[in-house]
């Protein structure tokens, strides 16, 4: 159950943007974190990118540097305004990530950082399918979020994190078999890594 800090840190950006500082030691920094589900894309300028749940827009900063067609989505006003100020080069969308408007095959990448976790399991499927959905043909979705530790040392501090800032969710997707889900909505190749002691996973699958 996750505490008042959680409301907070949604509340006041300088808070949300000092928890990621610090979360993202554990990979190296939050400039490597923000770019973990981009290495080894290549992106280009017509390149047609989804920024899913973009928030106030930490990752758009860094694709509108390779595209000039990225778009960002989110159902919070707060954060398609925050992300707007933040990145003006990008467009945006305010909107549910499981109800997109968008026409099918509109995207060569969507990417979504940390967010799958705060999704129930019925939104989480939809959310897959409507990534297929809008992905062109070999469309990759690629995405970091939580996994559960392979290395014992780390979970004492996954646990804190997620007891301090995270609802059930977020546990519940420490047991969901993300590849699985994907391949089951219909992606026919799924590479996923593991950093940060296995807590934190990134996945990169193809239409």
């Amino acid at each position: 159950m996750a505490t008042i800090l959680r409301d907070w840190s949604y509340r006041y950006q300088w808070l949300y943007d000092s928890i990621s500082w610090l979360a993202a030691i554990a990979v190296g920094g939050e400039t490597r974190f923000r770019q973990l589900a981009l290495q080894g894309l290549t992106l280009e300028k017509n390149t047609k990118v989804l920024d899913l749940c973009c928030g106030a827009g930490p990752v758009t900063e860094y694709l509108v540097r390779f595209s000039d067609q990225v778009t960002g989505l989110d159902a919070s006003p707060n954060a398609i305004k925050r992300a707007s100020q933040r990145v003006p080069q990008a467009q945006y969308v305010e909107a549910f990530a499981e109800r997109m408007p968008f026409e099918d095959q509109t995207f060569d990448v969507v990417h979504t950082s940390a967010a799958l976790h705060e999704m129930k399991p019925e939104q989480l499927r939809a959310i897959l399918g409507e990534v297929y959905r809008v992905l062109k043909p070999n469309g990759v979705f690629t995405l970091v979020d939580f996994h559960q530790p392979t290395n014992p040392l780390f979970f004492p501090g996954v646990a804190l994190f997620l007891g301090l800032f995270e609802t059930e969710t977020a546990w519940q997707l420490l047991k969901t078999d993300l590849v699985g889900e994907l391949k089951q909505v219909g992606f026919r190749k799924c590479d996923r890594t593991l950093h940060a002691g296995g807590s934190l996973q990134v996945i990169q699958s193809y239409v």
